[in-house]
């Protein structure tokens, strides 16, 4: 099994990702589902799946009754089928199964299914041609989209409605989107010159009896939470300063004492973004003691945000790479078992303990964002505006802030937590992992906006003592990097413009980088 490389490895940087069902990093799924990374197959890994389907070829030959491949799905399972008619189950099993609902998923997200996908056929465990691999990276390298539903999935058996969607096009059903354009699926196909298949045995359940929709969120939700981390601690920081804060809530010995390693990390990063602050040194020796816990408890709350990343992402880098579609077959056995590895309840949870997780970076963001606006306690100008009254000056981003604070903390109850029994109660348990994995990408977005809603706030703050006083060099990079595409406000103007302003500077990673310019890679 993979290490998780997303600390290190920039998904942008990866041009191409080779696909062998062990090997799969969560940055390489971001390249191909976002920066659109060519994705390749080798022979040998082709020949492995040719030799495993051998394996159902012989079953149906040799008249084994086996789940999945002759008899009839869920409930249904003790409805053997004849010979001639094994390649029509897999047909139906597709066209009876696309009962998904909802909005379409969006581009980089189907991308990712498509790759999760091919990757798990890869593996080697799941009996089929290897002729849909090669269609799956054909629709990747080709651009073409099937149009997928967000809802509908309980999380097991796998994400069978979602992926049915999927596997539409593949023949020639359903729709699809070819460079924006939404098509009928034969459409597409034909237009990107990609032949259509005709399933047979086993196929159909295999493609979408498994985990991939959810786990495609999962992976491009970890991919966006990993990259706040920084973008938290810079902005913290920034704020501390423009609250007149104290450093010393960041000394070692402190976080030593209760060594865990996201609080460690988060503190190295705030003695390294404070050293050299004349705005600290400036009120070295006041008489106030301590600040308040929004901004003296940052290493140990950022930090616990961290660990849980750490964790979720070993689950999802284990996921990205597991056969999970049921029955299994054994190329060495020469056997096909029934099993349940198209649980989702591994991912389920996962996802709801990254909600929880990710979400509690915005809660005390928006508490830092409430401190520097609220004269009262941050001597501060009200509003961060010289002529309150007449200017509202930033108000009104931090109302904003606090309703998505207030949504996350509704999308954070766990789904993970309920289950529903379907298939006449042949299907008694289920994960509800890819609404969990819904819910943690609408987390990660709203965290994105209430952070970058920080990072103006403290920039605007930060201008009533720069450049008499000025804050430690990353956080005055920091500072220049916003004033460069967002000018101070001296008076009411469209707020929304400056707001999406600071957050593409997040979403892009420029101003970390122009902080790490400064002072050196943050941890």
């Amino acid at each position: 099994m993979p290490g998780d490389r997303t600390a290190d490895v920039r998904a942008e940087d990866i041009k191409t990702v080779a696909i062998d069902g062990d090997t799969l990093s969560i940055p390489e799924v971001v390249a191909v589902a976002r920066y659109m990374a060519k994705v390749t197959v080798s022979k040998k890994v082709l020949d492995k799946v040719r030799k495993n389907r051998k394996v159902v070829e012989a079953i149906i030959k040799e008249g084994k009754v086996s789940y999945g491949i002759n008899t009839g799905f869920g409930d249904l399972c003790k409805v053997v089928i004849s010979p001639e008619e094994v390649s029509l189950l897999q047909q139906n099993i597709i066209l009876s199964h696309a009962a998904a609902t909802g909005h379409p998923h969006h581009r980089e997200t189907v991308r990712a299914i498509l790759l999760l996908r091919a990757n798990g056929l890869a593996k080697g465990m799941s009996g089929v041609r290897p002729v849909l691999i090669e269609t799956l990276v054909e629709m990747l390298d080709k651009g073409v989209h099937p149009l997928i539903p967000e809802k509908g999935s309980l999380g097991a058996s796998g994400d069978l409605a979602p992926l049915a969607h999927m596997t539409l096009v593949m023949l020639g059903e359903g729709e699809a989107f070819v460079k924006g354009e939404r098509l009928l699926g034969g459409t597409a196909m034909e237009r990107a010159g990609i032949k259509t298949l005709t399933l047979e045995a086993k196929e159909g359940l295999a493609l979408i009896n498994g985990t991939q929709v959810m786990t495609a969120m999962a992976a491009l939700g970890l991919y966006d939470s990993r990259r706040l981390l920084k973008v938290a601690d810079v902005a913290g920081i920034m704020s501390l300063e423009g609250l007149k804060g104290t450093d010393r809530h960041f000394d070692e010995r402190i976080h030593m004492a209760r060594p865990h390693t996201g609080q460690l990390a988060v503190a190295e990063n705030m003695r390294r973004l404070t050293v050299d602050s004349a705005i600290v040194a400036s009120h070295r020796d006041c008489p106030k003691v301590q600040d308040a816990y929004t901004l003296r408890c940052m290493p140990q709350v950022h930090g616990a945000t961290r660990d849980a990343i750490d964790h979720v992402s070993k689950i999802v880098t284990t996921e990205l790479n597991a056969a999970t579609d049921n029955p299994l077959v054994f190329t060495d056995e020469g056997d096909s078992i029934s099993g349940g590895n198209f649980h989702g309840q591994p991912v389920a949870i996962a996802m709801d303990f990254l909600c929880i997780a990710i979400a509690e970076l915005a809660n005390i963001s928006e508490r830092r964002i409430e401190r520097l606006l609220n004269h009262n306690i941050s001597n501060l100008p009200p509003f961060l505006t010289d002529k309150g009254g007449l200017n509202s000056g930033l108000m009104i981003a931090q109302y904003t802030a606090a309703s998505l604070v207030s949504e996350n903390k509704i999308l954070s109850h766990p789904a993970s937590v309920d289950s529903i029994p379907v298939s006449a109660s042949q299907e008694d348990h289920v994960s509800m992992g890819t609404t969990a994995a819904r819910k943690a990408v609408q987390v990660v977005e709203n965290v994105t906006h209430v952070l970058a809603t920080e990072v103006l706030c403290a920039a605007q703050a930060l201008d009533y003592y720069v450049p008499e006083l000025l804050p430690g060099k990353g956080i005055l990079s920091a500072h220049a990097m916003v004033r460069e595409l967002v000018p101070h406000l001296d008076h009411d103007r469209l707020l929304i413009q400056d707001v999406r302003t600071v957050k593409a500077l997040v979403v892009s990673g420029r101003l970390v980088e122009a902080v790490e310019g400064a002072i050196g890679p943050l941890r």
